[in-house]
């Protein structure tokens, strides 16, 4: 579990995370405490939670593709350099006396973008700086970076709050960003540039949620981290509520509460390692969601601030262990060239899930109250298992995921740029009659293999004159973006090319056919065009 820790790059890291990560809780203790003053809604209180998770699913997707993009390093300095900015303004707008609940709300927002900026490529970043086999370890390392702060953090808060007010706590946020920042500042990265040139972002983006769509276990453990994080949205939306309304505290209160729960977290983090290997993985994520919920339930109908406390540990520990192997799931399922993306998806998610469920069970808590809107939230997520029926969580995770450089480069005679295309290919194949469904299905897996890197408009189809000949066809928008899904493929990819190439009968060359798709009328204007041609005579036609 500490091994991580021999690497000296992480160590720091992870050291100067633990600040920031103090910086940010005491930051939300100080919005949502603030935001019981200036406003008596029980609606823009749990709007503090909104405000600051929704930026981390509408940033998330571009945030990662930025970090697949260019230096992981110099994307989280940015991201960092941009949030402690906007702390400090916050810090300034409070003791000008000029901050209101929207424009609160606007930057807590503000700063939630930057550290979505942030997040994605410091995730992608951790398996550059342990080893494969510590990954997991380092996994969690990371969330246990977060709930040692959230242990001490919001209690750190909450004092902060009652004696120096939200200025103070604001103040900290924005200070507390600096290790974090002269962290990555000092990291001495190895960034091997791409021998192509970065995609089009609006392009990179959709890569990514393409290989997302297309992987299943990745599409799953999102949908489900989507739901769980909707169904127990309602802690860190409520809890200031509950520490109020429920027990009768003061910030003081919340920060117990948040603290206790934090506990729970990290124990639940120190313990992933042993649920992994006990359980399946399934199972494991039927049983936590079954314990959270259960102690949600507890916590909407106590009014004795012990058995809220107990109750908030477990729920606590269930949660992270949750979230924790959601995460590991998607690290390990995804190749390094979209690694960022990947966890940006799955961070929307999460986040998403947190942003919506903190609107949803904020407006039953105003129209209800609090203690009804958390056991609905506990049965809920109690009831979040039954999507395990239709999208089960597999328990072995996929290889194979290092790249495979291609041996040979495609013959190419025509002058093509990357902005070249459509290209067009298509993949011939002989199959014995008998073989014929055999072969369909090793198709199918290579099917998502072709999607999830780059590939549109797949489609197979056979011959009715010869029933033994087979084409796969299916297209890239550019020469570029053809270029890219090579450089793109796994170990695992060139598996299934290999077992579809198995039933071919005959000679193997000449299969594959390459075309520069023409549509009618992107040749030439008029019919007197000349056509344009470069040093050596050939006609260009792209």
């Amino acid at each position: 579990m500490l091994e991580p820790f021999r690497e000296k790059t992480f160590r720091t890291i992870w050291t100067a995370s633990l600040f920031s990560n103090f910086g940010q809780l005491i930051q939300g203790v100080g919005a949502a405490w603030l935001m019981t003053r200036l406003s008596s809604s029980a609606e823009m209180v749990a709007l503090v939670q909104t405000a600051i998770m929704l930026p981390l699913m509408l940033v998330a997707l571009p945030a990662g593709a930025i970090a697949d993009m260019f230096d992981r390093r110099k994307v989280a300095l940015v991201g960092l350099a941009a949030a402690s900015l906007m702390a400090l303004a916050l810090t300034l707008f409070t003791w000008t006396g000029l901050l209101t609940p929207w424009l609160l709300l606007a930057f807590c927002f503000m700063i939630g973008s930057c550290v979505a900026i942030f997040y994605p490529a410091w995730q992608a970043s951790v398996g550059e700086q342990v080893s494969p086999e510590h990954l997991p370890a380092a996994v969690a390392l990371g969330t246990i970076s977060y709930n040692v702060a959230r242990s001490f953090g919001p209690a750190l808060g909450g004092l902060i709050v009652a004696t120096l007010g939200a200025i103070a706590a604001f103040a900290a946020n924005a200070l507390f960003y600096l290790p974090l920042l002269l962290a990555f500042l000092f990291w001495k990265r190895m960034h091997v540039p791409s021998r192509l040139p970065p995609e089009r972002l609006d392009r990179a983006i959709l890569a990514g949620v393409r290989y997302v769509i297309h992987s299943p276990p990745i599409r799953i453990v999102v949908t489900r981290t989507f739901f769980s994080a909707l169904a127990g949205a309602s802690v860190s939306a409520l809890t200031p509520l509950v520490a109020r309304d429920l027990l009768g505290g003061d910030a003081g209160t919340y920060g117990l509460l948040l603290g206790i729960y934090g506990v729970g977290a990290v124990l639940g983090a120190l313990g992933m390692n042993a649920v992994r290997a006990r359980f399946k993985a399934e199972t494991a994520a039927r049983m936590l969601a079954l314990t959270n919920g259960g102690m949600l339930i507890t916590v909407g109908a106590s009014h004795n601030i012990w058995m809220t406390c107990a109750a908030m540990l477990v729920a606590g520990a269930a949660w992270m262990i949750l979230v924790a192997q959601f995460n590991v799931s998607v690290q390990m399922s995804a190749p390094r060239w979209v690694t960022a993306r990947a966890l940006a998806c799955f961070s929307s998610a999460a986040t998403g899930g947190l942003a919506i469920g903190a609107w949803c069970w904020g407006a039953t808590a105003g129209a209800h109250g609090t203690g009804v809107a958390m056991i609905v939230s506990g049965a809920t997520m109690m009831l979040s298992p039954l999507l395990g029926l239709l999208m089960p969580l597999s328990s072995d995770l996929p290889g194979g995921l290092e790249l495979s450089v291609s041996s040979h480069e495609p013959e190419v005679s025509l002058p093509l740029t990357a902005r070249s295309g459509p290209i067009i290919l298509e993949v011939e194949y002989r199959v014995e009659m008998s073989q014929a469904r055999d072969f369909y299905a090793a198709m199918q897996e290579l099917r998502r293999a072709r999607l999830r890197s780059g590939m549109f408009g797949w489609i197979l189809s056979r011959d009715i004159a010869d029933p033994e000949l087979w084409t796969e066809q299916f297209h890239c928008p550019t020469w570029g973006d053809y270029l890219r899904q090579r450089d793109r493929a796994t170990q695992a990819d060139r598996l299934l090319v290999e077992a579809a190439d198995a039933f071919h009968l005959g000679n193997r060359e000449g299969r594959m056919r390459r075309r520069l798709e023409r549509p009618f009328g992107s040749v030439r204007w008029q019919a007197d065009t000349p056509d344009r041609h470069d040093e050596n005579g050939r006609v260009f036609t792209a």
